[in-house]
């Protein structure tokens, strides 16, 4: 049956399905962190469900309900996924078209899978066979329940995941300390850019460990703004225009004991005032993001970037620098070129005082297999040293 939409404050969508002999009919309300649609058709499926069948079905737009074992759950999704893997994805005569089929081809499974659908219950216990007590990681992720809901299987084990690098935490050399991530917040699991912001000369201002100010536009977990309050920047404001992200910024700037230097706050980009030192470190692809989990690495039209480049100059004190961290993939992607970032620059009335290069160290940048294989191991991320190019 299709879904329903009750119109409030906000738009509610619900999915209805029959199930049982009789049969019953019921519903859920349906959720999706990536804004997917209310599936219009849905069936229950469960441990006699053929994964043949399932992806078929599948494909078709019609989403599956589990009612079965969690771990034959997650089997059967595998089993999805290798059917889809079958058919060898395109490759484009260039690194641009390369990039725009992988995108579509990720889209594809994304919502193939996002069709195997599991039911949360009024606490969001997950009444399955062998299921995980997935309630904490839910409350964390969606917040307090309200009422029964329905998810996809895929979209559940990324909160479980997520909620597992919350309480683990992820090492950062640079700071000797974890950095303990949410769901929807980019993970510094790229230390390249961590330690580009850790080794980088500080601006020369007077007593700059004594009295100086910085500000980390961006801030998602709150790492870079804990390296520059460890490298003995004074007091250091860091912003974020997701509610998540300040969030996250906020408990590891009191894991680390650091809430006497550090002040988050938002939803912003730039803070009022002025600051000796401006970092950022936008999402360095220029292209839509499918959803709010891809917002620290796609940025449309280049916006945060071109926002922190025109505001740059005005939050900047005498001798002040701000600092863009930077990777190059998107040139190699044809998706931006270097001309287009320096005339950017130069229309602020920035000047380039120096760059510091670093090759990237993630396994992607090594696998042959990748299709963006040629683009990733030529990336290089940089540390763009910018001063206010006054008259």
């Amino acid at each position: 049956m299709p879904c329903t939409f009750d119109h409030e404050e906000y738009v509610v969508s619900t999915i209805h399905w029959t199930q049982g002999q009789g049969p019953t009919h019921q519903s859920a309300r349906w959720h999706s962190e990536n804004g997917t649609a209310c599936p219009r058709r849905v069936v229950v499926a469960d441990d006699r469900t053929r994964a043949d069948d399932a992806y078929r079905q599948a494909c078709e737009g019609t989403a599956l309900l589990w009612r079965g074992d969690f771990h034959n759950a997650r089997q059967l999704l595998q089993a999805m996924g290798r059917r889809i893997d079958r058919k060898p994805p395109r490759t484009g005569t260039s690194a641009g078209e390369s990039f725009h089929l992988h995108r579509r081809a990720g889209s594809h499974r994304a919502r193939v899978l996002g069709k195997l659908l599991v039911l949360l219950g009024d606490d969001h216990t997950l009444a399955l066979r062998r299921a995980p007590d997935v309630r904490q990681a839910c409350r964390e992720a969606y917040g307090p329940p309200e009422g029964p809901m329905a998810v996809s299987l895929k979209e559940l084990l990324g909160v479980i995941g997520a909620h597992q690098w919350r309480v683990k935490g992820v090492d950062v050399p640079a700071l000797g300390k974890r950095i303990h991530p949410h769901y929807g917040v980019f993970a510094p699991v790229r230390g390249e850019y961590v330690d580009l912001v850790a080794r980088a000369p500080l601006p020369l201002i007077r007593n700059a460990a004594a009295t100086g100010t910085a500000f980390d536009l961006g801030t998602g977990t709150g790492v870079l703004a804990a390296v520059l309050a460890r490298r003995g920047i004074r007091r250091i404001v860091a912003t974020d225009i997701s509610p998540r992200a300040l969030t996250c910024a906020k408990e590891n700037v009191r894991r680390l004991g650091l809430t006497d230097r550090v002040d988050v706050t938002g939803p912003c980009l730039f803070p009022e005032g002025r600051a000796d030192l401006v970092v950022c470190n936008p999402p360095w692809l220029p292209a839509r993001p499918a959803g709010t989990i891809e917002q620290g690495v796609y940025d449309p039209d280049s916006t945060m970037l071109r926002g922190f480049l025109a505001g740059l100059s005005s939050h900047l004190r005498p001798g002040g620098e701000g600092w863009l961290v930077l990777s190059d993939l998107a040139e190699h992607l044809g998706l931006r070129t270097r001309t287009h970032l320096l005339d950017a620059i130069r229309a602020a009335h920035l000047r380039v005082e120096d760059k510091i290069d670093t090759k990237p160290r993630h396994p992607r940048s090594r696998d042959t297999s990748d299709p963006l294989h040629a683009a990733r191991s030529a990336e290089t991320t940089s540390l763009w040293r910018l001063t206010a190019d006054t008259p």
